[in-house]
């Protein structure tokens, strides 16, 4: 039986989160993981170009590798573009959605915090998860990309300082009734989860998509064959890294190889 083989694709390193739970329910499957920094992050882009990205991008990578499933990993891409990514590929196309519906069930004051990218926050998708799975909560917003930094940062072996976490949650810190669960609308922020929660006193409940998006992987393809795959796994990046971004290239490296990746090269 040929393995099967699935892309997870981000615009940065946060599809990392995601791929650590696909790999625990499927791990006798080869894993690509495409992440294209020449434009990140996809939370600033406009709509338009985004989807032209995307379809460019994953036509080009598809056409070169034998494809079975591709995870679109990134909360600011599926909200925009997976409609029209499922249009054009034959494959299978699992996106990465806020998880709006658990929190309803997890929150005990009523009041939920969404932390995503402004292009999540401010879409017609999420819009709609909200007015259908949270009517009568209070869902606060807030929509940073300079979390996405930080995590990147975080990967390349930075140390996050509590301070820049703080003035980014500043805005429900101040609250009398916070939020008691927080949606990571970002699959960056899962990398970020031990420093989110330092910012609060009291104990939040912080939920992602990781584990459904897993779950969705196994149901399409199952959990790939009889023996687990290692070291075969690649990652690729679609901008060059320069010289004095050196030491970062490095401890990125690292990471991935970290997270079983047997290279990390660039995508051309």
């Amino acid at each position: 039986m040929s393995v099967k083989q699935v892309l997870i694709f981000d615009s940065g390193i946060g599809g990392l989160s995601v791929f650590e739970r696909v790999i625990k329910q499927s791990p006798a499957i080869k894993y690509f993981y495409l992440f294209d920094n020449a434009y990140f992050p996809y939370g600033e882009l406009k709509p338009d170009f985004l989807i032209q990205r995307l379809m460019s991008l994953l036509s080009s990578f598809v056409g070169r590798h034998k494809i079975d499933l591709i995870v679109i990993a990134c909360n600011s891409a599926s909200t925009v573009a997976l409609q029209y990514l499922r249009g054009h590929f034959s494959i299978p196309i699992v996106g990465v959605v806020p998880a709006i519906k658990p929190a309803t069930f997890l929150t005990k004051n009523g009041v939920i915090g969404l932390l995503a990218t402004p292009a999540t926050i401010n879409g017609a998708y999420t819009a709609r998860l909200i007015d259908e799975f949270a009517a009568g909560k209070q869902v606060l917003k807030i929509g940073s990309t300079q979390l996405v930094k930080l995590a990147e940062l975080k990967l390349q072996g930075k140390l996050i300082q509590q301070a820049d976490m703080e003035s980014v949650l500043a805005a429900w810190l101040i609250l009398e009734k916070m939020p008691d669960t927080i949606v990571l609308g970002c699959t960056h922020f899962p990398l970020l989860k031990a420093e989110i929660a330092r910012c609060f006193k009291h104990k939040i409940n912080l939920v992602d998509s990781g584990n459904a998006i897993a779950q969705r992987v196994t149901q399409l393809l199952g959990k790939g064959g009889m023996a687990e795959i290692k070291n075969t796994h690649q990652a690729y990046f679609t901008k060059v890294y320069q010289p004095d971004e050196g030491a970062n290239f490095n401890a990125l490296q690292r990471s991935f190889l970290a997270y079983g990746f047997n290279s990390l090269q660039l995508y051309i």
